[in-house]
């Protein structure tokens, strides 16, 4: 039985719940095959005989810093933004995009220049029936809203 095709916008909020990051303002990329994830002073190290990774990056709940671990499934030479192969590191890990849940391989990268936290590249999207409408953002869910701090007074 084939899936119902569902279209989301080029750009979509997307969580990352095992990380957990949870509305990362993402760009929907079809024309980048790997996913890949702002990430700053990335280290590996080992933990109970395996490789592993710690990375700081954008938490959007409280608009500051996050350190994040994860098992480092791969090194990979990924083509950056100016057709340039870097070594990145993969992790696996899962993603929600709408009200679907799947997993996912995810490179960390610098993205301090980019306009996105996120690029969600076409592996991503392969065999979950998903189309990119290009003139529309946010198809799946608008904008959050931002928490506002109580003021003492």
């Amino acid at each position: 039985m084939d899936k119902k095709t569902r279209i989301i916008g080029w750009m979509e909020y997307v969580d990352l719940p095992d990380l957990p990051l949870n509305n990362i303002k993402a760009k929907i990329d079809t024309g980048a095959l790997t996913s890949a994830l702002h990430a700053m002073e990335i280290k590996r190290f080992v933990r109970e005989g395996h490789q592993w990774v710690s990375f700081l990056t954008e938490d959007t709940a409280s608009d500051g810093l996050v350190m994040i671990e994860a098992p480092i499934k791969e090194r990979r030479d990924i083509k950056n933004t100016s057709g340039v192969p870097e070594s990145r590191i993969v992790i696996r890990t899962n993603i929600r995009v709408g009200d679907e849940i799947w997993p996912l391989d995810v490179s960390l990268t610098n993205r301090s220049n980019m306009k996105f936290q996120m690029i969600v590249g076409r592996a991503a999207l392969k065999q979950h029936s998903i189309a990119v409408h290009t003139n529309r953002a946010h198809l799946l869910r608008k904008k959050p809203r931002k928490r506002k701090e109580k003021v003492s007074q």
